[in-house]
């Protein structure tokens, strides 16, 4: 499988993403304990070294369940997490944007994933107007400079940024040497293609959240789109495993995180990695997100 760097190490260009392993509406222990630790497992057995998380998956379950099914971790295996939220007693999202609320989320996620340095932390950037009435917005470079200390410090290896305009990932390569993005982006939602291809320009890691479309009802989703389904038929590939393919393909950059909590589907999404496509696929493809 090829490799990207991912800040000071290089890891495969397919990880795992953990938000799936926790209860419904990731909050909550997993349905079913053993299959979560199973999936963990069998993620590193077939080469995964990138797994992506946050202590507010569950909160707490999806670090507690990779500390409980991996440490003590490979050395190669590379945690990323996030910070910028915390959750309720109900399971509700609610902001965490400060500078001393993203050094408590780094420090959670150290605690309960049982490690002294992550190799990266995304800061979520929360916008503004969804911030809660009464909360003030907080200034994108004092977030930065904040994490840029937590680096200095050796608590991350890396920073990261997530849900982040174009003027804001040009700043936090200026300002903070970030090695990885999370931005939405698919064959079928391309309209954060300067960013990736920003990206690209300067080495940076591009981790797109929504590989495969929307998760929202009612938006467009890769499997579902003409061209990959007769695609994935004459290639006896899943619609899925195309729109994937195209992502690696398209930009070197480019790293997938797909989750799931079936060792069935992980193998299927590792299978990417296979999966050919031609000159001419490529050119069919292209032409969906025209």
């Amino acid at each position: 499988m090829d490799t990207f760097p991912l800040g000071p190490t290089s890891v495969r260009r397919i990880g795992f993403g953990a938000m799936q392993l926790p209860g419904p509406g990731v909050f909550g222990p997993p349905r079913d304990h053993d299959a979560a630790i199973a999936v963990l497992r069998r993620a590193v057995e077939l080469g995964v070294n990138h797994i992506d998380t946050a202590q507010y998956y569950g909160p707490d379950v999806s670090n507690a369940l990779i500390r409980e099914a991996l440490h003590p971790y490979p050395e190669d295996l590379v945690l990323v997490s996030k910070v910028g939220a915390v959750r309720d007693d109900e399971g509700g999202w609610i902001p965490a944007q400060r500078p001393d609320q993203l050094r408590a989320g780094v420090e959670d996620n150290l605690r309960s994933l049982g490690v002294e340095r992550l190799g990266a932390v995304n800061l979520r950037r929360m916008p503004d107007d969804h911030l809660p009435e009464g909360d003030e917005p907080v200034p994108f470079e004092d977030q930065l400079g904040e994490m840029v200390k937590l680096r200095d410090e050796g608590k991350i290896a890396g920073i990261g940024v997530s849900t982040v305009t174009l003027a804001q990932v040009q700043q936090a390569i200026d300002t903070a040497g970030i090695v990885c993005v999370q931005n939405a982006f698919s064959l079928v939602d391309q309209s954060d293609a300067e960013v990736l291809d920003l990206c690209h320009e300067h080495g940076v890691a591009y981790v797109p959240y929504f590989p495969l479309g929307s998760a929202f009802p009612g938006m467009p989703k890769v499997t579902e789109n003409d061209v990959v389904t007769s695609l994935a038929e004459r290639t006896g590939a899943s619609a899925a495993q195309v729109g994937l393919a195209w992502l690696l393909a398209h930009r070197e950059n480019v790293l997938l995180i797909p989750g799931t909590s079936s060792v069935a589907h992980l193998e299927e999404n590792l299978a990417v990695a296979d999966v050919e496509l031609s000159a001419d696929d490529l050119a069919e493809l292209e032409k969906v997100g025209d």
